[in-house]
């Protein structure tokens, strides 16, 4: 199964490091961001995690749940965090600030379309590619990365994306190449003049390029 963009995503249960999640119901009404790891155990996997907790505020602050997901048990993502925690320099007994979903059985690593096939572990099973997932309120898969299993992904990225994609959801407008969080959006093609005052009320700029079409236009979405 693929999970397409705009899609509900799988109401899944599963076993985790907490006890046993129904996906939707753990989400509630928040957004959700789940990554998939190919192992637990293993060392990207562990810098990954460790960079993710560290920055578990970052995402609360957005409203966003986080999630991570291992071909491994309930019980072994528990012995996993104790190494991640060492790692990122906490007290021992600290706690991960999110759950790691168990997939021993690969289950949700197929059917969500996981699987890396150029990697393969020691019994030459296929590893879990590194996905990302961002699940809007509404459930609705809003983003997807995919990364092979010997590149650990870039999470400043991710809440790069997480900002855009927020913004967009509450105002008419996109996010133009390397946007950060504050900087100016673009007010797309489709928002006729008339509706452009009340949807940017600190006025729109057009960009004049060669063509002489008046597509290229920025706005502020606050002061």
């Amino acid at each position: 199964m693929v999970v397409l963009l705009g899609d509900v995503f799988p109401n899944f249960e599963a076993d985790s490091s907490v006890g046993k999640i129904k996906l939707h119901e753990w989400l509630g009404d928040s957004w959700g961001v789940l990554f998939s790891h190919p192992a637990d155990f293993t060392p990207v996997c562990t810098t990954e995690l460790a960079r993710a907790a560290s920055l578990h505020a970052e995402f609360q602050q957005r409203g966003v749940k986080m999630l991570g997901l291992s071909i491994d048990s309930a019980e072994s993502h528990r012995e996993w965090a104790k190494d991640i925690v060492a790692f990122m320099g906490s007290a021992p007994g600290t706690a991960l600030p999110f759950p790691i979903v168990a997939d021993e059985n690969r289950r949700l690593a197929v059917e969500l379309g996981m699987l890396d096939p150029n990697e393969v572990d020691g019994r030459g099973m296929p590893l879990t590619a590194r996905c990302v997932f961002v699940i809007g309120p509404d459930k609705r898969l809003k983003l997807s990365i995919l990364y092979p299993a010997t590149t650990g992904r870039n999470f400043d990225e991710i809440l790069r994306a997480i900002d855009s994609l927020q913004l967009t959801a509450a105002t008419q407008s996109a996010t133009p190449v390397d946007w950060k969080k504050g900087e100016r959006v673009i007010v797309p093609p489709n928002v006729p003049d008339c509706d452009l005052q009340r949807l940017f009320p600190h006025g729109v700029e057009t960009t004049h390029l060669p063509s002489g079409r008046p597509y290229l236009r920025y706005a502020r979405t606050g002061p």
